[in-house]
């Protein structure tokens, strides 16, 4: 039994903040943003909505393009660092929004790995038979943790929502073959955002202090990033026997367009076997694989039988790659 992706969609907000934009706000240029990041905007959400809004959003694009009922939802996997609110998951309130009281749901804090994981996680509840349909959403709102007055982390995010659904194979030849994820708990101080848990709960002086924003030192995580990315995309394409030239697609975080050129010049691709919207979207965190790989699938980047490669790397340190073959027609 192979878990197969037998569909995928994703959801951008509407309203764009373009660089230009960011010139009025905070000391920053289009210029300097582009070359440094590759990012021209950003989808920001509204403030009364939060990120179960899009990922609902991204999962009922799915099961329409599916043509089933949320009712025959057996699991939905929510990754996201920005839940509406610390409980319930997220999941719950996109299996509200899918008006569907069936199956169970759950969140997964994976930072920008988040998708990989949920992917990787979903495929092992299928491959075991315990399930047959399996919503695997990856979504985040970060405007919502972004500090405004910070130039060096405010033009990088914004919001989105991407989702698949996994169904089981007799087919052993298509779908996710395999995944290799990581975890550097070392890594916590380079990037996260210190407030808002347990360690230290919201009061005056950790809002005083803008200890609820993401914190990010970039130049660290850029060279983690690169490493990470690369050295286990090309150690899954070695372990399944493949080489650059038998890969349709890499999908990769899209967290920086330099990291992305590096990894693909690491990895001997060419820049038409991978896939880039960072200039459109920014980091989405957890969202950006999947909306990448919905606008793969609608530009026809993929087919049936194509090998796909998913590479990212997050806060935690997290990083990891999944290998599928592509089951869509």
């Amino acid at each position: 039994m192979r878990a197969i992706i037998t569909g995928v969609g994703h959801y951008v907000p509407d309203r764009k903040l373009t660089n230009k934009d960011l010139e009025q706000m905070v000391d920053t240029s289009d210029e300097w943003i582009t070359t440094r990041t590759g990012i021209k905007e950003r989808r920001i959400l509204d403030n009364d909505k939060g990120t179960s809004y899009m990922a609902a959003k991204a999962a009922k694009t799915v099961l329409e393009q599916r043509n089933i009922s949320a009712d025959e939802l057996d699991l939905i996997i929510v990754a996201t660092i920005t839940p509406d609110m610390p409980f319930p998951a997220t999941a719950a309130l996109v299996q509200k929004e899918l008006n569907t009281s069936k199956g169970w749901g759950f969140d997964l804090n994976g930072a920008c790995t988040g998708f990989v994981h949920a992917l990787a996680t979903g495929s092992q509840f299928i491959e075991t038979g315990k399930h047959d349909k399996i919503m695997v959403i990856g979504a985040d709102k970060m405007s919502s943790i972004i500090d405004y007055g910070d130039r060096n982390t405010c033009p990088i995010f914004g919001d989105g929502a991407g989702a698949v659904l996994l169904e089981p194979s007799n087919d052993n030849d298509l779908g996710v073959k395999d995944f290799i994820l990581h975890l550097d708990g070392s890594g916590y101080k380079y990037l996260g955002m210190p407030a808002g848990g347990s360690l230290l709960p919201a009061s005056y002086e950790t809002v005083k202090g803008k200890k609820h924003y993401l914190y990010q030192e970039g130049k660290t995580v850029f060279k983690y990033a690169v490493n990470g990315m690369a050295g286990v995309a090309t150690k899954i394409m070695e372990k399944n026997g493949l080489t650059a030239k038998n890969i349709k697609l890499l999908i990769p975080h899209q967290a920086n367009l330099r990291i992305i050129d590096a990894v693909a010049n690491k990895l001997k691709l060419n820049k038409d076997q991978v896939i880039i919207n960072i200039d459109k979207y920014g980091n989405t965190t957890a969202g950006t694989i999947p909306i990448a790989m919905s606008e793969a699938y609608e530009k026809k980047m993929i087919s049936k039988g194509d090998w796909v490669i998913l590479s990212t790397f997050g806060a935690g340190f997290t990083w990891g790659s999944l290998l599928l073959k592509w089951a869509m027609d």
